[in-house]
């Protein structure tokens, strides 16, 4: 269940990468849906859309412990 939690996260991330605000809120309520070792792999992730998304940065405060 938690995997597909994971799964979805990531999808729904990858819709809303075109407004900063959502991605924002979308991060936040990953961040306390998500397990530890899952918290890292959507640091990754995040980290590979901002590549493609520069403005998506400001969202990192939400990824710091």
């Amino acid at each position: 269940m938690a995997r597909a939690m994971f799964e979805y996260t990531k999808t729904v991330l990858k819709k809303v990468s075109f407004d900063v605000n959502l991605f924002c809120k979308e991060v936040d309520k990953a961040m306390s849906r998500l397990l530890p070792y899952e918290i890292e792999e959507l640091k990754i992730f995040v980290a590979t859309l901002i590549r493609q998304n520069p403005e998506l940065n400001q969202c990192l405060i939400y990824l710091k412990p």
